[in-house]
């Protein structure tokens, strides 16, 4: 293929990606604001894969032209739909949410850091003193608790103030 052709080969395949694009990414939207809040929230890492696959999904029907457009949506549903049902079963049974969500993971416990679990979250001292300072904690004594949320974020308690 010459460099020309890598940089550009004809009008109809710009006015396919225009089109495509015009259409799925609307479509896109409207089926997730259908499909609720739930498939927006915070990211755990089944949602992560999701939104991966969506983005990468949505590529493909602007990019390829063997996929039409109906193809390209009927798969944005499809995965759409599997998130939904996840979403679903994970609230009515325990036994597969946890099968496919982590558990919170605590941190520091009353000042202390656990560093035992802080290694198999592959979290680092400097990562949880980020975290105290961006809850308003100064320093590890005063904090209750610090988890590490099932969503990558890291949640601050602070210590119980004497009265």
């Amino acid at each position: 293929m010459a460099i020309g052709e890598m940089l550009f080969q004809d009008w109809t395949g710009l006015l396919r990606v225009l089109l495509v694009g015009s259409l799925a990414y609307p479509a896109l939207v409207l089926f997730l604001r259908v499909s609720g809040k739930r498939t927006l929230a915070k990211l755990n890492a089944f949602d992560l894969v999701v939104t991966v696959a969506l983005g990468s999904t949505l590529a493909t029907v602007l990019l390829n032209r063997s996929v039409t457009l109906a193809e390209g949506l009927v798969a944005l549903l499809l995965l759409i739909g599997l998130q939904f049902l996840v979403a679903w079963l994970s609230v009515r049974s325990t036994r597969f949410s946890n099968l496919v969500k982590s558990e919170p993971t605590l941190l520091l416990h009353q000042g202390r850091l656990l560093e035992e679990a802080m290694r198999r979250q592959r979290v680092t001292r400097e990562e949880v003193l980020a975290a105290l300072r961006s809850g308003g904690v100064a320093t590890p004594e005063q904090a209750a608790a610090v988890v590490l949320e099932t969503d990558g974020t890291m949640s601050v308690v602070p210590a119980g103030r004497p009265g």
